[in-house]
C-alpha cells in the first residue's frame, strides 16, 4: 500500500535529483535528498528506511523538516555551544619552524604535529593542503658562483640562438660508468594488466663510457664507447669529432671537467684552429644540451634494458643512435640569456677561474 504523497514545492525535484547523482555533494545530504524524492513518490516511510539504510523515525524527521523549511531543512541544523575554531597559523607556524631536538626527526609527519599542537591530525592535513606545504618532500638547487657566469651564459646560449654562419655547433659530453646490468632471470613481458617484471637482483659486467655529441641545428648524435674516462679517450673523440666533420668550423660547448682541460687536449685544440670551445658555467652543465639527450638515452635504451657483456652494451648503444639519428629533430632552446640570469639573479660569491 503506497503511502500519501509528499508534496514538492515547486521547483525543488528539478534541484534534488541531481544531488543523488553528484559526487562532490556530502553524502548526507544526498540520502536526505533520496528520502524526500521517495516520499514524494508516495513510496511508505518503513521501505523508505529498508532502501536508504535509515530507521523508520528518520524517515519521519526528515519529511517534516522539509514540510517545515523546505530544501534549506534538509541542511545540517546549527549546533549548540561554542563554534571550534582551528588555529590554521598555528598549524602553519610549527610546521615550518625545525622540530624539537629531543624528538630526533627532520621534518614534521602529520600525526607527530598534530600530538605537538594537541590538535586532530586531519586538521593538520587539511592546514598543509591549503597552504600547499608539503613537508616530506625536498628538492635540491645549486647556484654557479663562476665569476664568468655572465659571459658564459651569454655566449653559449647565442649559439643555441644565432649559431655561426657556415659552422657547427655541437654540444659535447660524456655519460660514464654505464652498467652492463643482466638480470640473473628472464624477464617477464607486459601482458594486458600486468606490467613488465624483472628480478631486482642482477650481474655487474662491467661499465663503458658514452662520448657523445649532439648537433645543435638537425639533433644528429656523434657517439663512440670507451671502457675509460680519462683525457686520453676524450682526445681520441675530439679526434673522431674532426674526422666526422672534416671541413667545417666546429664549436664545441662543454661543461668543466678536469678532462677537458687537459694540457694535451688544450695542445691538440691549439694544434686545430677550426675548433672552438665554449665552457658552461661552474655547477652549470644544465646549459649543455646533450644532457637532455642523455636523458633519453637512459629512459629508452638503458635503465630497462638487461646487458650480457659491456659489448652487448656498446653494441646496443650504437642501435639506439642509429635509429636516433634516423628520427632526430633538433632540441629549440628557447630562453635568452638576459631571461636565464634575470632568473638567476644570484650574486658572485667566487673567484675561481675557469
Amino acid at each position: 500500500m503506497r503511502a500519501q504523497p509528499l508534496g514538492l514545492r515547486s521547483g525543488d525535484r528539478e534541484l534534488l535529483e541531481p544531488w543523488t547523482r553528484a559526487s562532490a555533494i556530502r553524502a548526507g545530504l544526498a540520502q536526505r535528498a533520496r528520502i524526500v524524492l521517495l516520499a514524494a513518490d508516495g513510496v511508505s516511510n518503513t521501505e523508505i528506511a529498508e532502501r536508504v539504510g535509515v530507521a523508520r523515525q528518520t524517515v519521519i524527521s526528515w519529511r517534516d523538516r522539509y514540510l517545515t523549511s523546505g530544501v534549506a531543512g534538509l541542511d545540517d541544523e546549527q549546533r549548540s555551544g561554542r563554534p571550534r575554531t582551528v588555529d590554521r597559523a598555528k598549524i602553519l607556524a610549527a610546521t615550518l619552524t625545525p622540530p624539537p631536538a629531543r624528538l630526533g626527526i627532520t621534518h614534521w609527519s602529520s600525526r607527530l604535529l598534530a600530538e605537538h599542537l594537541k590538535v586532530d591530525a586531519s586538521t593538520v592535513l587539511r592546514t598543509w593542503r591549503h597552504h600547499r606545504v608539503q613537508p616530506w618532500r625536498v628538492e635540491t638547487f645549486k647556484f654557479s658562483t663562476d665569476p664568468e657566469l655572465i659571459a658564459k651564459v651569454v655566449d653559449v646560449v647565442g649559439l643555441y640562438l644565432a649559431p655561426p654562419e657556415n659552422a657547427i655547433v655541437l654540444s659535447v659530453d660524456e655519460k660514464s660508468q654505464i652498467q652492463a646490468l643482466d638480470r640473473i632471470q628472464k624477464t617477464l613481458p607486459m601482458q594486458p594488466g600486468q606490467p613488465e617484471r624483472r628480478t631486482h637482483d642482477y650481474v655487474r659486467h662491467g661499465t663503458t663510457t658514452l662520448f657523445a655529441a649532439l648537433e645543435i641545428a638537425t639533433g644528429e648524435v656523434t657517439g663512440i664507447c670507451k671502457p675509460r674516462h680519462r683525457h686520453q679517450e676524450f682526445l681520441a673523440f675530439l679526434r673522431h669529432l674532426a674526422r666526422a666533420y672534416p671541413d667545417q668550423q666546429l664549436h664545441l660547448i662543454m661543461d668543466n671537467y678536469a678532462t677537458h682541460k687537459h694540457p694535451k687536449v688544450k695542445a691538440w685544440l691549439t694544434a686545430n684552429p677550426r675548433i672552438h670551445v665554449h665552457f658552461t658555467p661552474t655547477s652549470g652543465s644544465w646549459l649543455n644540451l646533450v644532457e637532455v639527450w642523455f636523458g633519453i638515452i637512459e629512459r629508452q635504451a638503458i635503465h630497462r634494458g638487461t646487458f650480457h657483456s659491456v659489448r652487448d652494451l656498446m653494441t646496443k648503444i650504437r642501435t639506439f643512435i642509429n635509429g636516433w639519428n634516423d628520427r632526430c629533430q633538433p632540441f629549440v632552446w628557447t630562453k635568452t640569456a638576459d631571461q636565464i640570469l634575470t632568473k638567476a639573479n644570484r650574486p658572485t660569491t667566487s673567484v675561481a677561474v675557469h
